[in-house]
């Protein structure tokens, strides 16, 4: 493969003292997916894993039995989501520190910096704060940076022109995302690598516009244009107003293969390709929807996305895919008992045919 799959990894499934005491004993993900119902005729729930099992990240097999299967599928590359809060505030931390400390698996990896404040929004709570997002100034930035330096000196580290690929989620919400940039960018040197190779997520989920679109201004490498691939003529709005006002939601949007007409393009934006959407199964009828999501569909989306890399220098040929194992939110590649491997064979066969035409 030429094209540089990267897929987005959530490293949520083990059990962790806050997620008991937030949603109960022994929560993890797997609580939500297990527990999800149709809500409407047609609606396809819950997805259930195959192969993988009701897995727990704690354990070395599964890990290893995921990078087998990401690696047969074209997968180059996971990004784990890493959560730093300020002021050394960090969780879910235990399943990336076991890879990076044991060597295993032996797949590429990269950092995913998901800066943002935990809240019971998707659970008709938005107002009760789980864990709050600071940004307490640079000293804590240099912190943030020393934790995560012995990953970026991995082997297996992800590198773009022999730099690590650094993901920031939420890059609009930075005090001063330029000075984050030359902050990390100096201490990176200064520890004797080559720079950094720093991604910002231009997030545009309901296609009314990015939220952060200062890429190159702030001194980023590149941007990600994160959308959901949703349909959204006239007469799928009204009926989707219709239903909700009807029945009370979720939010319905068809699954689109449109993905020229609904992404942006340019030299520093990155592709991203979801196979599906629907995180009923933690928000319920406040959720939304992409009906309709196959294989086959998936596998066209991912084609045209990796046809519009496909002339870029090999190095900066990415493709982001959300996600790995997003369950909860309906977009996993991981085999599941209606498609078996189909997401991971749509992948693989779409990076194929992009590349060759």
């Amino acid at each position: 493969m030429t094209t540089r799959a990267v897929a987005f990894y959530l490293p949520q499934f083990h059990p962790v003292p806050e997620n008991d005491e937030w949603w109960g004993p022994g929560f993890t993900e797997w609580t939500n997916v297990a527990r999800a119902r149709r809500l409407y005729p047609g609606h396809v729930q819950p997805h259930l894993p195959a192969d993988l099992g009701f897995y727990d990240l704690r354990v070395p097999e599964t890990r290893d039995a995921q990078a087998e299967l990401a690696r047969a599928h074209g997968v180059e590359a996971f990004a784990y989501w890493h959560y730093w809060f300020g002021n050394g505030r960090r969780i879910l931390e235990r399943p990336f520190a076991e890879v990076l400390a044991s060597g295993r698996p032996d797949l590429s990896f990269c950092l995913a910096w998901a800066n943002q404040t935990w809240s019971g929004i998707w659970h008709g709570d938005a107002d009760r704060v789980l864990v709050r997002q600071d940004y307490p100034g640079d000293e804590d930035h240099a912190a943030h940076f020393e934790t995560v330096l012995p990953a970026f000196r991995d082997p297996r580290y992800l590198r773009v022109d022999g730099r690590p690929v650094f993901y920031v989620f939420r890059p609009e919400e930075l005090p001063d995302a330029g000075r984050f940039v030359d902050l990390w960018q100096s201490l990176a040197r200064r520890a004797g690598l080559e720079g950094l190779y720093l991604v910002a997520e231009m997030s545009d989920i309901d296609g009314r516009g990015v939220r952060y679109d200062r890429v190159k201004e702030d001194g980023f490498d590149a941007g990600v244009y994160m959308r959901m691939p949703a349909g959204r003529s006239r007469l799928d709005m009204l009926r989707m107003r219709a239903y909700r006002k009807v029945v009370g939601g979720p939010e319905i949007h068809p699954y689109s293969t449109a993905w020229d007409e609904q992404n942006r393009t340019g030299d520093l934006v990155q592709p991203c390709v979801y196979p599906n959407w629907d995180n009923t199964p933690r928000s319920g009828r406040r959720g939304v929807v992409l009906h309709g999501a196959t294989p086959a569909r998936f596998r066209e989306n991912v084609r045209r996305a990796a046809a519009s890399v496909a002339h870029r220098p090999p190095d900066e040929r990415l493709l982001w895919v959300k996600s790995w194992n997003e369950w909860a939110e309906g977009n996993h590649l991981e085999p599941d008992l209606r498609h078996g491997h189909g997401w991971l064979e749509a992948l693989r066969d779409g990076l194929r045919e992009g590349e060759g035409g």
